[in-house]
């Protein structure tokens, strides 16, 4: 940003009336008690000097927003079956509907298995397979396939990723898919690894690994899914007793220069490769791997979740021209309630802040208590009473819908200045700008706001998301 640049106005027609003014602008809020309901209370006049604001929304665009998503599971899938037909469609009509419900346009699908598939599997667990012979996606045709297609049908359109959170057990140093003992699984203590690299770091296995990876997209093409992006593993960082895989920052940065990223380029050169998912917040790690020039040619983005929102501010000023994505929302423990809302709202706050250009949802749809495999009770934004068969669109639900059903891919992040601390601006394409706002307070808010040569004046209602379209 030039300084001494003056700012000038780009959204707002000139009116005549206060009521011509509050014609060009749509207001719609969430409180625990009244769903994406509309507002009209507002008052827009000129800037004039002496009127104080609480924030400015500035002209200047900053990072190019991609899109907003969930996360494909087999579980979720199995929530979704408890429905009727109608009622089946009807969700998923509000997940995948381009025009309607939520909004998403930009999803995220494991390659085997993670803490929310039925149990564990790989796609292909014959021993010492490293020709990928027996290699099969016969699994994913029950659930993850069946999932994604019925997305598809709604919206063609919508964008995929891919990202394992083990790969085959016969490809790591303990032979199992855990690096953790616990109540889930039958991992032995002595077997537990607490550091260092969980895959067998030699190049036949290396490359087997990366044979593996280019099938599974090659065979979700075939089903007619085109996976897009690939992270070639989840929370390299993390030791849990469901899939997991520990990598150290060499391992990774190895992997990528010498074995995934040639073998992509010269089979699927279309297929774009990020470093991630990373959950940590060690910037010394990230810079191991982009400072080496092997590597980075092939690195398109970095994915980030959990500890990584610490640093990914620091990333976005280290390597501005790097796109960023959040990953995985974090799930807490299955409350569904206001508070859990709030935190995803906070998360977004801190990631697009940050410089992220996509947010990611993690469980879209799940039952009951949000119950993992393995024991963990999680949020998600729609839950289904297995009983009942009712249907509850969680605060979390609004809160992703309150974005991503009015900030559309290739707006921008606009920089804005004041007690902004719960609020992000956004340009769309067609020149709306959309103003998302949170508070959390128990009494209502009064918020003021400079917008291009234009003064609002809003009254936010207690514990409520609230988002300004403002033509």
């Amino acid at each position: 940003m030039k300084t001494g640049k003056k700012l000038v106005p780009i959204l707002f027609c000139i009116g005549i009336s206060h009521f011509t003014y509050a014609q060009q602008v749509e207001w719609k809020y969430t409180t625990e008690n009244a769903r994406w309901q509309n507002e009209q209370n507002i008052t827009i006049t000129k800037a004039q000097k002496e009127v104080k604001y609480d924030v400015l929304i500035t002209p200047y665009k900053e990072q190019a927003i991609d899109g907003f998503g969930g996360c494909f599971n087999e579980l979720g899938w199995d929530a979704l079956n408890l429905l009727d037909s109608k009622e089946k469609e009807s969700v998923l009509n509000t997940l995948f509907n381009p025009n309607d419900g939520v909004g998403f346009t930009y999803f995220r699908t494991p390659i085997g298995a993670n803490d929310f598939s039925r149990n564990w599997y790989s796609l292909n667990d014959t021993e010492g397979d490293f020709k990928m012979k027996n290699f099969s996606i016969e699994r994913d045709k029950k659930a993850l396939i069946p999932y994604i297609k019925s997305a598809l049908e709604i919206n063609p359109d919508l964008k995929l990723w891919a990202c394992p959170w083990s790969p085959p057990t016969w490809m790591k140093t303990t032979r199992h898919y855990a690096t953790k003992p616990g109540d889930h699984n039958d991992l032995k203590d002595e077997n537990q690894v607490s550091a260092d690299d969980h895959f067998i770091q030699e190049k036949k296995y290396l490359d087997a690994h990366a044979l593996y990876l280019s099938k599974y997209i090659k065979a979700y093409r075939k089903e007619g899914i085109n996976v897009s992006m690939l992270q070639f593993q989840n929370e390299p960082y993390s030791r849990q007793q469901w899939p997991n895989c520990l990598w150290t920052p060499e391992a990774m940065r190895n992997f990528i220069a010498n074995h995934l990223g040639p073998l992509f380029k010269k089979r699927l050169p279309d297929v774009e490769l990020w470093l991630g998912t990373l959950n940590c917040n060690r910037m010394e790690d990230v810079n191991h791997i982009m400072n080496d020039p092997k590597a980075r040619k092939y690195i398109k983005g970095i994915g980030l979740q959990w500890e990584g929102k610490d640093i990914i501010a620091e990333i976005h000023r280290k390597y501005p021209k790097i796109r960023l994505m959040q990953t995985e929302n974090e799930c807490g423990g299955g409350s569904f309630d206001w508070g859990a809302a709030e935190h995803t709202f906070d998360l977004i706050r801190k990631y697009i802040g940050g410089g992220a250009n996509a947010y990611m949802y993690w469980n879209m749809v799940l039952q009951d208590k949000g119950t993992s495999t393995w024991g963990w009770n999680q949020n998600a934004m729609i839950v289904i009473d297995s009983k009942t068969k009712k249907v509850n669109y969680t605060p979390e639900f609004y809160v992703m819908k309150h974005l991503s059903y009015y900030v559309k891919p290739g707006a921008h992040k606009l920089k804005t200045m004041g007690k902004d601390e719960n609020l992000l601006a956004f340009k769309n394409k067609d020149g709306k700008t959309v103003l998302l706002i949170a508070n959390k307070e128990d009494k209502p808010q009064n918020m003021t706001i400079s917008l291009n040569g234009n003064v609002l004046k809003i009254n936010l209602k207690p514990k409520s998301f609230n988002t300004l379209v403002c033509k």
